[in-house]
């Protein structure tokens, strides 16, 4: 049997609000929170994550980069992992004993509990912020039934089966539709993304303005069409079983451009 856990990993957490924090540029965070739980540098040994395990069983972990920039390296101390899903897609599997996830990745990972019985590190090493283990930053853990409730003493690497993603394949591979050049979509959208001087993003000249109620719910509902609830250009309807092609540049070194990349949100409608 296969027993199963959502590990939100990984966003990071800031202690000032984004306006003052766009006033010193780069971003610092201050601490990676994995499902919700993390300490800083000079706070408190505040809790932490802990994913209970029993000594013989397999776990498949579903790993969400939760973050908005930041990329981290995710391993679990003594344990490999073996990849069976990679934002969506089953893939053959593959083994590995640490695991890169950028933004946004999303991938399932099934961990044999198969260690003597003890607590475990669970590490989410940062490219940004502190790059450090110590007081149990950037970490959760992993416990055992029959472990004692204390923070991991486990020592970290040496990691031999690093990630390859030119390694993970499909385990059914119907190819993708349309013609595989770039520009040769049914529908070509390119969406160019800004800040403006009030410090808010925008995608293609236009900033998102929450409606009054949840858009989805209104479209389910009939009573009126997303594009009355939102800004022109914020809504983007699609034709139904067409091939669609979104592509979004960097813009950090142009003049109004987004720093750190995008992170509008804009509702994209696939219209039968």
């Amino acid at each position: 049997m296969l027993y199963s856990y959502l590990v939100r990993n990984i966003p990071y957490r800031y202690h000032k609000p984004s306006p003052q924090l766009y006033r010193a540029i780069p971003f610092t965070p201050d601490a990676t929170l994995i499902n919700g739980l993390g300490r800083y540098s000079g706070g408190p040994q505040s809790p932490l994550t802990v994913i209970n395990v029993e000594h013989g069983k397999r776990y498949r972990f579903r790993l969400i980069g939760a973050s908005c920039d930041a990329w981290f390296n995710f391993t679990i101390d003594g344990h490999n992992m073996t990849i069976i899903e990679a934002d969506g897609i089953e893939v053959e599997p593959v083994v590995v004993d640490s695991l890169p996830i950028f933004a946004g990745q999303r991938y399932s990972v099934v961990v044999a509990a198969d260690q003597p019985v003890d607590n475990y590190w669970i590490r989410a090493f940062p490219d940004r912020g502190p790059q450090t283990f110590d007081g149990g930053l950037n970490s959760a853990i992993l416990r055992y039934a029959g472990a004692p409730t204390n923070d991991p003493t486990t020592k970290q690497g040496p990691y031999a089966l690093p990630f390859d993603e030119g390694a993970l394949h499909p385990l059914s591979d119907a190819g993708a539709p349309g013609i595989a050049e770039p520009g040769k979509a049914d529908v070509n959208i390119n969406f160019e993304t800004g800040f403006t001087a009030q410090e808010q993003f925008t995608m293609n000249g236009v900033t998102f303005v929450a409606p009054p109620l949840p858009v989805l719910l209104q479209i389910l509902s009939g009573a009126q069409h997303a594009s009355q609830l939102l800004p022109s250009g914020s809504v983007y309807e699609l034709p139904h079983n067409k091939v669609i092609e979104i592509t979004i540049p960097a813009t950090e070194l142009k003049q109004g451009g987004a720093l750190g990349g995008p992170v509008s949100k804009f509702l994209v409608c696939g219209i039968s």
